[in-house]
């Protein structure tokens, strides 16, 4: 395959980073999870017990990010994510991740890239973009399974409202916000299994593919 680039966005728990590895492993294309790198940002302003407003300090964070080394686990605790939703808005840290990201989706054979701006800001001339999404009770329901499946409890209704918290500081912030690319395909999960979403994108991948090809 040629250089190739697939630019998946929505909001969290929508199941777009599912199928963003399916996508990678399908293609055989390098895969970055963007919400890691800022994650990557907030951890280390954790650690370190530094203010999650300090701009100067967060923006020393993100340029010290090491993409090839985001620890999935690590990175995945709920206060981790909290503090990463406030450190993303921060424009300084947003521009040094979004030069690292776009650097990592040069690299060959190309990448398939899951965030909030891949579409609109990072690849901006991806050659597939995907709008992924379900409705904030669905993902809630979901991010509560999950926890379930792992032997923990939590509240249905505190997640529910940490997602549309989330969501709201996602839409409204000011740099870069969630929404879809004008030419990005949507695909609302909230009644599709994970196969199903996973079959409708790598049908849109390959009409691109083909269409290419016949250029």
């Amino acid at each position: 395959m040629p250089h190739f680039i697939i630019a998946i966005d929505g909001p969290a728990g929508a199941g777009k980073g599912t199928m963003a590895r399916r996508l990678a492993d399908h293609y055989r294309l390098n895969l970055l999870d963007t919400g890691l790198t800022y994650r990557a940002v907030a951890h280390r302003m954790l650690v370190e017990g530094l203010p999650l407003d300090d701009e100067a300090a967060a923006a020393r964070a993100a340029a010290a990010v090491d993409l090839g080394a985001l620890d999935r686990e690590t990175l995945s605790q709920h206060a981790v994510g909290e503090a990463a939703s406030r450190i993303a808005v921060i424009p300084a840290v947003r521009r040094m991740l979004v030069e690292k990201q776009r650097a990592f989706a040069r690299a060959a054979p190309g990448a398939v890239l899951d965030g909030r701006d891949i579409g609109t800001v990072v690849c901006p001339d991806a050659d597939v973009k995907l709008y992924v999404t379900a409705t904030a009770a669905v993902r809630a329901r979901r991010r509560l399974n999950e926890i379930e499946a792992r032997g923990g409890t939590a509240d249905y209704g505190q997640i529910l409202a940490d997602i549309e918290r989330r969501d709201a500081r996602d839409t409204e912030r000011a740099d870069s916000p969630l929404r879809p690319a004008v030419d990005a395909h949507l695909l609302d999960t909230s009644e599709m299994d994970i196969e199903t979403a996973f079959l409708a994108a790598r049908k849109l991948v390959d009409q691109a593919l083909d269409a290419r090809n016949e250029g």
